[in-house]
């Protein structure tokens, strides 16, 4: 469980194929210092387990299902990924619940620069759009955010000058796809209607 408050951004130092899947390298000394093998860390909202260290280096295997379901399998070397390990049950909830396993792909569809902030518009699933409410919380590659408003096609974020500079949101360009993952107490709560409606 993590709380879409990004530590650290990576850079990918390698992508490895290892049939079916993918072994990703990442360059992240102050994230990797403090890291265990096994440990699962949120890379671009995506939950994965540590599988090798070597010093300022973190490895991670993804599987197909990963890798067709998110942008990591887009990823190249020198891309950058936000970073967050595990929240510890005695932290401060900064975001909101975010468990790092992706709904589903977005895609940028327009920036509107307001002095030092931006504004993204990003379409997204029906299904997705449903799970979301003005003023609740969605995960955009990993990162906690406040959703401005919503629309039958669309969502909107503001995004302030700290986030821009200090996670890999500050790079994307209109058309770029970004990983999703909606409220985890919407949907407990959306499926906990649709069993009772079911039942009566």
């Amino acid at each position: 469980m993590f709380t879409g408050l990004v530590e650290s951004l990576g850079r990918v130092a390698a992508v490895v194929d290892e049939p079916p899947g993918k072994r990703l390298v990442i360059e992240a000394a102050n994230i990797a210092a403090g890291a265990a093998l096994g440990e699962s860390i949120c890379t671009s909202g995506c939950c994965l387990s540590v599988v090798r260290l070597d010093g300022p280096r973190i490895e991670f295997q993804a599987g197909p299902e990963t890798l067709s379901r998110t942008t990591l399998g887009c990823l190249q070397p020198g891309d950058a990924v936000n970073l967050e390990r595990s929240l510890r049950l005695s932290d401060r909830l900064g975001g909101h619940l975010v468990t790092g396993h992706v709904d589903g792909l977005g895609r940028l569809e327009l920036r509107r620069q307001d002095g030092d902030w931006l504004t993204c518009f990003f379409s997204a699933p029906p299904a997705l759009l449903g799970q979301m409410a003005s003023k609740g919380s969605v995960a955009i590659d990993g990162v906690s955010l406040t959703v401005c408003e919503v629309t039958p096609t669309a969502f909107s974020v503001a995004l302030i000058p700290h986030t821009l500079a200090h996670t890999t949101l500050g790079s994307l360009a209109e058309g770029d796809a970004v990983n999703l993952e909606t409220d985890l107490v919407f949907k407990y709560v959306a499926r906990w209607l649709t069993a009772r409606e079911a039942s009566a």
